[in-house]
């Protein structure tokens, strides 16, 4: 990688916190002076997130932008998002699209720089740290690089399916100013699986949300102990790569790599721990905005917490034509509303009716909230709960069909959906899991990577063509500078 981003990471931002995660600059020190406390080290980590969750990157590109629009989950049509329409084509040469990948691509790098920072300084400073501390920083740091190496992957390198051998993207797991030389997709595959086991297992034993008295749930929850920690940094576990959301993050890997065994482990493992419940109804439908549950948030794994945000990235969705909407016969037949969807939740609570005559749109509601009072943080979804049970059902139907459609239909009950999904051959399953994919993680950014990792034509809006499969949909370019330095 010719431009790693050494130069610019020297300094981090120092931050004063509310909640740990609430990042206010207040100044900037130098790598010395940062990581001479036990503070440093947290504050740095807290930053690599923080950073993580601006608008370029997960904060609404990564996952109610730019990869929704690839997924062609909008039909749009206003000039105010022209740009979007034409990454909807595929139009990788684009100039604003062009500054928009790289933006993607160098935030980050600059993330994966900030955990080799940290980890750096763990080897040669760490002993200030109590060792139970200094394993979960670590935990989470190599976590976070593997996330960070995997998000990258799935949108600058062919896939598994397509070309295993393909040269990918630069794997860098060190902070210097050396190049990293292109890995193949093979090989950044297993430095993430790597790193992600090496996470899991420094995790497994310090991670305050494994121990049985760690109850997940909303702010005002009893029996909820998410804050119950005097130390805020241990605090709200599920805003972070905690040891859950590290198999989870597993279980995505293994799958994309083809390693259905080593995927349904750790599926398993996340759905059999009990730690996640299943949002009721009631907190689901309820009509009181403060109280109502638009995101399921207690079945959140990992979520990016983005309270500087507030309503931005709802109002993105809620002003029609002027926003990203979903045509109104395109969303009917997404959730099968005249058939078997009649009675599904999602269908019912994240869209609102707009337009009329001719023409008609939903908008989505899935991030509209009560920005001071709502019940949960404000958080856009990372990895969920559901998605285990989607990793079960495929990874399980060749040995066991009976439990991979219990795993599918467990999520389609739980969205209130009263008929279930059948399947007589694994074609057929793997079209029930696309189908149950695309409406609950509608503008959650990870419909695209489905389509990419089974290498399957994009469906299209109704009226329009569907997208045959193919890298020039699949991979987007690699910046001008890398490829000017050799990196093809």
């Amino acid at each position: 990688m010719k431009n790693y981003i050494w130069f610019a990471i020297v300094v981090l931002t120092l931050s004063s916190c509310k909640k740990w995660l609430d990042v206010n600059p207040v100044s900037q020190v130098s790598e010395v002076e940062l990581f001479k406390s036990a503070e440093g080290f947290e504050e740095a980590l807290s930053g690599v997130y923080s950073n993580c969750s601006n608008m370029n990157l997960y904060g609404f590109e990564l996952t109610g932008g730019l990869t929704e629009a690839l997924a062609q989950n909008y039909s749009i049509s206003g000039d105010d998002w022209w740009h979007y329409k034409l990454i909807t084509l595929y139009n990788y040469n684009d100039r604003y699209f062009i500054a928009k990948k790289d933006t993607v691509w160098s935030g980050l790098y600059n993330a994966i720089a900030n955990c080799n920072l940290l980890l750096k300084n763990l080897e040669s400073n760490g002993g200030i740290l109590t060792t139970d501390r200094r394993q979960l920083i670590k935990g989470e740091a190599l976590a976070l690089r593997g996330f960070l190496h995997f998000d990258l992957l799935r949108l600058f390198a062919p896939s598994f399916k397509s070309n295993p051998a393909a040269k990918a993207i630069p794997y860098v797991n060190d902070f210097s100013n050396k190049v990293t030389e292109l890995s193949t997709v093979d090989e950044v595959l297993t430095n993430v699986a790597a790193d992600l086991e090496q996470a899991k297992e420094l995790l497994r034993t310090v991670d305050p949300i494994v121990s049985a008295g760690y109850k997940v749930g909303y702010n005002t929850d009893k029996p909820s102990t998410e804050e119950s920690s005097s130390t805020l940094f241990l605090q709200n576990r599920r805003h972070r790569l905690n040891y859950y959301a590290v198999c989870g993050e597993l279980a995505r890997v293994n799958l994309y790599r083809d390693k259905k065994p080593e995927a349904l482990s750790n599926a398993l493992e996340v759905i059999k721990s009990n730690k996640f419940p299943f949002t009721t109804t009631n907190d689901f439908i309820n009509s009181e905005p403060k109280t109502k549950d638009r995101i399921l948030y207690k079945e959140l794994l990992f979520a990016w917490y983005v309270p500087h945000l507030k309503d931005t990235v709802a109002n993105r969705f809620s002003n029609g034509p002027k926003s990203l909407y979903i045509e109104k016969n395109t969303c009917d037949v997404l959730y099968e509303i005249t058939g078997t969807g009649g009675t599904d939740n999602r269908f019912k609570q994240w869209f609102v009716l707009g337009g009329g005559g001719s023409y008609q749109w939903y908008e989505l509601q899935k991030y509209k909230r009560d920005a001071e009072s709502n019940r949960h943080y404000l958080v856009l979804p990372a990895i969920r709960l559901s998605e285990m049970y989607y990793i079960a059902s495929e990874c399980a139907f060749d040995t066991d069909p009976v439990n991979s459609l219990l795993y599918l239909n467990t999520v389609r009950q739980n969205r209130g959906m009263r008929t279930d999904a059948t399947a007589s051959n694994k074609e057929e399953l793997l079209n029930e899991v696309i189908k149950e994919t695309r409406k609950e993680m509608f503008g959650e950014g990870q419909v695209f990577y489905a389509y990419k990792r089974l290498n399957r034509a994009i469906t299209g809006q109704i009226g329009g063509s569907n997208v045959t499969a193919s890298d020039r949909v699949f991979v987007m370019p690699l910046p001008d500078n890398e490829i000017e330095f050799g990196h093809r």
